[in-house]
């Protein structure tokens, strides 16, 4: 018997939500995405169960997982879901890795996990694929609601994996932003008939092509059934790239989540010059809105994101063409919401006394892309804790491919060691004021690596510029609101 099995005869067993269901009608809200973790599987799966679609982030799983072994699975929730992957031994040999009855001792730091990569360790990818079959697993657990998960098209290299081990768990949808996510359509339509798929990688410079590439069935050893094909719903600023991904079936998504610069997190760089105000942010103007008509004029059904969180603009959205809308920020501050407790208080606390600001960070991310961040004493947002944090890229999920010989790539992150950065042919000038968003966000929602000099990592919040919702259901339930109850406001005009 495995160590799966002699855990999963303590933990009580619920049906499998792997088999695939039939056509449900279209969200009208769907739950954001966001950062690592804060879209927990709790709170998707709150969402779903509220008659909408919950969405659990696709970044970092591995880690997050991996992670939460060590401090002991608390309720036995990730054995519970790995009792229920489709391929038990590979399922076992996560647990054993990562498990540790009790937690980890303080002071000892988490172990670390093999840096996405072009050509990834086998058993880099089997945590890859069991986290991601884990969170979904959970979100989808005991109910027959819709789920969805949110990745980064930046973070190229993780993608393959991560979506397989999500479309193991029935995932109905896939959400992905934060670039030109053309290939998606058809890896997802690869990846359920279990085939080889590869992703071409962005390298910049290089003098011959780039991919990653995945097979299933060399990591499963085949043998099983054909898988659900869920949903694809690109994450676009411009209207422009609607068209674009529309014009071909192999790019073609089954719909569009049209995010504007308000929305927390990564925001599309500014049309234009892209000019900075007198306080260091970007300049957003008219150019930036898409055109909510050419959009519907595609054909594809869509939603509209920053700056949506209150009854009123769902029933704008509505009334302008929009499926619905997706909000972030109602439910990172939600009580199921995977954003660590004191985080959540601290802000909730500024918010009452108008106190919290919230700056389009044009060099905060590594990605290039502009980055909200809540000002937040305790966090990186502190210039000075900021300049205290050793530099260093030990997580490596932001960092990009470049050219060191034909045919042999090297990695690269602006947050890593600005010495290191410019030895791997980036500039100094690149690399300052960037933040390591890996470890930040990680420590948001309470896996904060410790170091064994006694450093823990701080973090960085990030939340939307529309406090409008925000304020109006901290005034109707002051002691904080759960999921379902920020879904029943978002729904109270539009019934």
């Amino acid at each position: 018997m495995t160590l799966l099995q002699m855990t999963a005869s303590v933990i009580l067993a619920t049906a499998t939500p792997t088999t695939p269901r039939p056509t449900q009608a279209l969200p009208t809200i769907i739950q954001g995405g966001m950062g690592v973790a804060v879209s927990s599987w709790q709170l998707a799966r709150a969402v779903s169960k509220a008659g909408q679609l919950g969405v659990v982030s696709g970044t970092a799983l591995d880690t997050v997982i991996a992670r939460r072994l060590q401090d002991g699975d608390a309720g036995g929730h990730v054995r519970r879901a790995l009792a229920h992957f489709p391929v038990p031994a590979l399922a076992d040999r996560v647990l054993r890795k990562y498990f540790r009855d009790g937690g980890r001792r303080s002071g000892i730091p988490y172990l670390p996990i093999a840096k996405v990569s072009q050509h990834p360790l086998v058993k880099s990818l089997e945590l890859s694929v069991v986290a991601n079959f884990v969170e979904v697993w959970l979100a989808k657990e005991g109910h027959d609601g819709l789920v969805g998960i949110n990745f980064l098209e930046k973070v190229q290299l993780a993608t393959p994996s991560a979506a397989y081990g999500a479309m193991l768990a029935g995932v109905d949808y896939v959400l992905m932003g934060a670039g030109i996510p053309a290939e998606i359509p058809a890896l997802l339509t690869g990846l359920a008939r279990h085939e080889t798929r590869a992703l071409d990688l962005h390298v910049e410079n290089s003098t011959t092509r780039y991919s990653v590439e995945f097979d299933p069935e060399a990591l499963t050893g085949g043998g099983l059934p054909p898988l659900h094909r869920p949903r694809f719903l690109a994450i676009v600023a411009a209207h422009v790239l609607a068209v674009y991904l529309t014009r071909e079936e192999s790019t073609r998504p089954d719909g569009f989540i049209i995010e504007g610069p308000r929305a927390g997190g990564h925001n599309a760089p500014p049309r234009g010059r892209g000019s900075l105000d007198d306080d260091g942010q970007p300049v957003y103007g008219p150019r930036d809105d898409a055109d909510l008509a050419k959009v519907a004029a595609v054909g594809l059904p869509f939603w509209v994101a920053g700056g949506y969180g209150t009854p009123e603009r769902v029933s704008e959205a509505l009334a302008n063409g929009a499926a619905g809308v997706q909000v972030g920020t109602l439910f990172a501050l939600a009580a199921e919401s995977g954003l660590d407790e004191t985080l959540r208080e601290q802000l909730l606390r500024q918010i009452d006394s108008q106190g919290l600001e919230i700056r389009t960070d044009p060099l905060a991310s590594s990605t290039g892309f502009p980055f909200k961040v809540a000002t937040l004493p305790g966090t990186l947002s502190d210039a000075t804790l900021y300049e205290e944090r050793p530099r260093l890229c030990d997580l490596g999920y932001l960092r990009v491919p470049y050219e060191r010989a034909p045919g042999v790539l090297g990695y690269r992150c602006p947050a890593e060691p600005v010495a290191t950065f410019v030895r791997k042919g980036g500039s100094s000038g690149e690399a300052a004021g960037r933040k390591c968003l890996c470890n930040a966000l990680t420590a948001n929602v309470g896996l904060s690596q410790t170091r064994r000099d006694g450093y823990e990592e701080l973090p960085l919040v990030t939340l939307g510029t529309d406090l409008d919702g925000v304020t109006a259901l901290r005034a109707a339930h002051p002691q904080g609101w759960s999921a379902t109850e920020a879904v029943t406001y978002l729904e109270s005009k539009s019934r």
